[in-house]
């Protein structure tokens, strides 16, 4: 009965380390939901280049057919239909607006949601950028937490898919200067994806935007060297 008594005492502070409900210091779990590209991006030059050397490099060693088997084969398969095909443009309505709150733009880049409006953390309770987000209560994880944070936003979740049940990235947020009294908190982030959807009733905010990464880092200056590692596009 002893031994058992102090093996239990060796055991429960590490229980109290690792326990969510025991951590006096708050924490926050933020989803980075993200459109992918919707149309082939544009080949770089570079690889265009290299691309077009090794079709011709492969075309003056390839296997010479005769003729007559060559005529045969363009012959099959011709019909008397003809199919237009006209592609859709790359460039949209909303492109040349500048429109960032509609998702019909930047087609060949992802996308993130950024909302504006109060998160936790904020300075004096002002509005500002920030991913859709939540406090950590008594959900069962912290994934369960930040579906809850993307659908008090987009209010259904049958049209995401949250990659994975662990975090991409975490940070620790320290209060400014002008914060008095406030403590530090840590923010974990989760990857959220769109799923055949054009369109979402975003709510829960003042303003939102669906921007690419270098637009991004614009509206976070202070932790665009953080983001830029974090988000890989």
């Amino acid at each position: 009965m002893h031994s058992l008594r102090m093996k239990m005492s060796l055991i429960r502070p590490l229980l109290t380390r690792r326990g969510f409900s025991t951590s006096s210091d708050k924490m926050v779990a933020a989803v980075l939901f993200e459109r992918l590209p919707v149309v082939i991006p544009k080949v770089d030059p570079v690889v265009y280049a290299f691309q077009e050397f090794s079709f011709r490099w492969r075309m003056q060693y390839q296997r010479r057919y005769p003729d007559e088997f060559l005529d045969r084969s363009d012959a099959r398969g011709k019909g008397d239909y003809q199919i237009d095909y006209v592609p859709a443009p790359r460039i949209t309505e909303a492109d040349k607006k500048n429109d960032r709150r509609s998702l019909q733009r930047a087609l060949d880049k992802r996308l993130y949601l950024l909302l504006y409006g109060n998160a936790h953390g904020a300075p004096s309770g002002n509005p500002v950028w920030h991913f859709p987000e939540k406090v950590y209560e008594s959900e069962e994880t912290m994934r369960k937490c930040a579906e809850s944070a993307l659908k008090s936003v987009i209010g259904d979740l049958s049209d995401t898919y949250f990659v994975g049940n662990a975090p991409m990235a975490h940070m620790v947020v320290q209060p400014k200067e002008e914060q008095s009294g406030s403590t530090s908190f840590k923010k974990f982030f989760f990857k959220s994806q769109v799923i055949s959807k054009s369109q979402y009733n975003i709510g829960k905010c003042e303003d939102f935007v669906w921007v690419t990464k270098a637009e991004l880092l614009e509206y976070f200056p202070e932790q665009a060297e953080f983001f830029g590692k974090m988000i890989i596009s």
